[in-house]
This record gives structure tokens, sequence and C-alpha cells, in this order.
């Protein structure tokens, strides 16, 4: 008899007892399970980790993001309190690098309250060791919504990707939500619902709509997207999202695994590995201004950091540094603003987009005026 990992039984059990199971239910489960899920267990960053994040990367990417927050918030007109919020902080490095190029400007710093979004156990006790140092008030929350009112700044780098995704498949009588089963030889795998989606066509991207049989199409039903627009059109401020996905709305299958730096299948050692799917950026837009916020963009990564200066604080982090260094920052340098096929962090500057989300009151914010 086969003995399956727990959450993988916990799964099995539930196909048993329910039939095939969605693909969003899949991935909730294997991301959050409140014992087992990958998020909650486990430190997934860095070379001894699965995957490398830009903040990991290089101190160039907080740093950038921490002078467009002061700038926008000079946007806002200065606000004497100002809430910075990021939505899955990871291990703190980009708030860390972030804030501390924000001393810059005194007024700023001294106006912030930092809120973090973070479900993970490890990865908050990472945090707060990360963020100590900058003594100042900050608060951890579960959700959005639980971030108390008034204006905001929000960063989310890497955030909505994570979120769960539902899948359909074309076939000759219309889509079919996919889900996973138990194939005949045991193993998880890919099935489609019985009965195709009523009326599912309509609610389709014309885009979409006359893709082939087969294809694949993946939408988020989670409110992240509608709870980050209400927040901003309710109480002011400005939003960045930065994440690896594609600008307009159309068929495929993004949802992937990886693990130790390398893709997996997504089937298998559920909870032991990473699973993501690429973010539409139409379909986050859409939902964003639908509550009243304001969009700009996507534009590429690699557009987005050479706008904020990247090239130029590359330079004068080399100028100060020995050569070894100077050739890590080149690499680092290379590899946020750069093109590459071999994987979602690496060669970032065209598969990542930036996008940003403001009060109506605000105006474009910095890199995003053009």
């Amino acid at each position: 008899m086969v003995n399956h990992a727990p959450l993988e039984a916990e799964i099995r059990k539930r196909i048993a007892a329910a039939g095939p199971m969605p693909v969003d239910e899949y991935m909730g489960l294997c991301l959050a399970d409140p014992d087992y899920g990958y998020y909650i267990t486990r430190d997934p960053l860095g070379a001894h980790g699965d995957f490398i994040t830009a903040p990991e990367v290089s101190q160039m990417f907080g740093e950038l993001i921490g002078l467009w927050m002061t700038a926008v918030w000079k946007q806002m007109g200065a606000p004497p309190h100002i809430r910075v919020i990021e939505l899955g902080p990871g291990r703190g490095t980009l708030m860390k690098d972030a804030l501390r190029a924000a001393q810059v400007v005194p007024a700023f710093r001294d106006a912030v309250a930092l809120h973090l979004i973070e479900i993970s156990p490890v990865l908050e006790s990472q945090q707060e060791r990360a963020l100590e140092s900058l003594s100042m008030p900050m608060f951890w929350h579960p959700a959005l919504t639980d971030v108390p009112d008034g204006p905001a700044i929000i960063i989310a780098n890497e955030f909505f990707d994570a979120l769960p995704v539902k899948q359909a498949i074309k076939r000759p009588g219309g889509w079919h939500e996919r889900r996973i089963g138990i194939g005949d030889d045991g193993k998880l795998v890919f099935v489609a619902a019985a009965e195709p989606i009523p009326h599912f066509d309509r609610l389709l991207p014309p885009a979409v709509r006359n893709a082939p049989v087969d294809s694949i199409y993946e939408w988020r039903n989670d409110t992240a997207a509608f709870d980050l627009g209400k927040r901003i059109a309710d109480e002011g401020g400005a939003a960045l999202v930065i994440d690896y996905g594609h600008a307009a709305s159309g068929a495929g299958d993004t949802l992937q695994a990886v693990g130790q730096h390398s893709y997996a299948d997504p089937l298998i050692a559920p909870g032991a590995v990473d699973l993501t799917a690429h973010v539409d950026f139409e379909q986050l837009i859409r939902a964003t201004e639908a509550m009243g916020a304001k969009a700009y963009g996507p534009i590429k990564q690699a557009q987005f950091l050479r706008r904020l200066g990247i090239e130029t604080r590359a330079n004068t982090l080399k100028a100060k540094a020995p050569r070894a260094v100077a050739a890590d920052i080149d690499a680092a340098l290379a590899r946020l603003i750069g093109q590459g096929r071999t994987g979602k962090d690496k060669g970032m500057g065209d598969l990542f987009k930036a996008a940003a989300f403001t009060h109506p009151s605000i105006g474009a914010p910095p890199a995003f005026e053009i």
C-alpha cells in the first residue's frame, strides 16, 4: 500500500468523498493549509529555498521602491500619517531596503506606520527580525481588510501570482471546469468536469472566445484585487503591483510548480513545492478600476526600474565597490532588467510587469507618467 504525505492523503480523501477537486481549491490547500501548506511550513526564499525574488537579488530593487513611495507620498499632499502596507513581504528584505532609502525624506519616515500582510508564521518571524532596526510602528495582519482605515501606500511584489487560480478547458460542446482527480494508475491527474460551465462564453474576454478546442483559460475569484481597489478608492493613496504575467487576457495554462529552483510537476508532492500562475494584468486592472481606483500600466519591470534610475544607482554602488562586488552588481542589474526564458526568476525584465493604482485625485505616479 502506498503511503502518501499528510496533505496528499487529505486531498485524496476529499476527492474520494466529493469527486474531482477544482484547481483553485487544490492550489489553496497546497499553499495555505494550516498544518501542511507550503507557505505555512517553510521559508521558500533564497539560495537554499525554492526561488529568489527581486528584493533578494539586489538592494537596488527595494531602494528604488522606497524612493517611489516618498514621491507618491508627496503627490498625496504629504499626509502626517501614512500606512505603508506590504502584501506578502517575504523575508522583509524589500521593505527594509525601501525604508532605509526613504530616510532621505525624514518627514515621510516619521509619518509611516508599517502594516504587513502575512499568513506564514515562519516568514513573519523572519520579517520581525529583519525590520526591528527600523524603530517604527509595525503590525501584522492576515488580510488587507484587517488594516485600519486611513491613506495608504500598498506594495505587492510577487503576491498575486500565488493566489489560487481557476481553470477551464475548451471542449467541442463548451468550456468545462478543469479539476484534479485520481487516475487509473492511482496518481493525481487533471480531468474535466462532465458538464460545461453554463453561459461561460459570455464571461470570456473577446480574445479567448474563439480559442481552439483543448485551450485552457485561467481566472481568479479571489477578492484581493477588489479589496486593493476599494482601499485606494475609499481611503486614498496608491498601490504598486509587480509580478510575472501577461498584459492582456488570453488562453493558456500557466500553472506551475517550482522546487529547489527547478520546475516540478504541480500534482506531485502537494505542499512541498511552490505553486503559482501568471497574473492576468487586464483582469487585475478591471477589478481594481471597478472599485474606483485609477490604473496605470502595466509596463515591463525593466522599463519601471530604468525610469526610476536603476542604472544610475548601479553605477553609484560600483564606484565605491571592489571589483568582485562590482561584478555582482552588474549581474544583479542584468537579472532585474534583462530578458530570459529559463525560469520565472531569471531575466526578470520582460516577464515581470509593474502596474500602479491610485486614488483619482493623485495623478500618474513615478515611472508611469509616459
